[in-house]
């Protein structure tokens, strides 16, 4: 129940933390303008996105428009193009393979392969955060080397969009699920052998029957954790 507990746990978090990837990659707040020196105009605010730039005008209106081209843009915002797509993409994979793995689905009978699944779903979450957190941490990197270099005019520089600490908490939540759900894989357990195995090792009928059929009875319960179905053959072998 609790390794059920932390795969939902770790399930839950890596949706809320993809979604937060979809709203970074569709919102243009990467980039603000940053409002400094003497003389503030706050007529118009401008917004930088990887998709398309927005200017808010002072009475509420919006005007956006998509980038005319992709060499238009930064090197910054190229690479966050290709890696939040990626980002997305492998999200949806990781989780598919949770949900597929899950325990409280019958996609997969076998309880060591539905544990091999849920690994494998958390490191691929753990991949997905990573993918995001590179090209978001780099442009709030380059947004800050520009906005103290005295080179820059105060014109063009920018200050951390609100898109840029949605895609930290995503890549947190992607991380944190993925860990969850590495985590929920219980340990390996010593299988128990074949109900014919242990009979033939018991000797068969003889005076010491009694006693080895009580012996072997307490050996599988206290060694191994088998199920319903091998407690029954192995009493039902015992009273033949």
């Amino acid at each position: 129940m609790a390794s059920m507990g932390l795969q939902m746990a770790g399930c839950a978090l890596a949706l809320f933390g993809w979604i937060g990837v979809l709203i970074a990659c569709a919102a243009p707040m990467w980039r603000v303008t940053a409002f400094i020196g003497s003389n503030i105009v706050t007529s118009q605010i401008m917004w930088e996105g990887i998709w398309m730039s927005c200017v808010v005008q002072s009475t509420g209106q919006m005007q956006c428009k998509g980038y005319d081209s992709m060499l238009a843009l930064s090197n910054d915002l190229q690479g966050a193009r290709a890696l939040v797509v990626v980002s997305i993409v492998v999200g949806i994979v990781g989780l598919l393979i949770a949900f597929v793995g899950g325990k409280c689905t019958n996609f997969i009978p076998e309880e060591k392969v539905k544990a091999k699944a849920s690994v494998a779903a958390g490191a691929v979450l753990i991949v997905s955060g990573v993918l995001c957190l590179v090209p978001v941490s780099w442009t709030a990197s380059i947004i800050i080397q520009d906005f103290y270099n005295p080179l820059v005019v105060e014109a063009q520089k920018r200050e951390i969009g609100a898109s840029l600490y949605i895609g930290w908490g995503a890549a947190a939540l992607l991380t944190l699920g993925g860990g969850l759900l590495c985590a929920s894989c219980p340990p390996n357990e010593e299988t128990a052998p074949s109900v014919k195995y242990l009979l033939n090792r018991s000797g068969g009928n003889s005076k010491g029957e009694s006693y080895r059929s009580s012996s072997l009875t307490k050996t599988v319960l206290t060694r191994y954790k088998p199920n319903q179905k091998f407690l029954t053959d192995l009493l039902f072998a015992l009273r033949q």
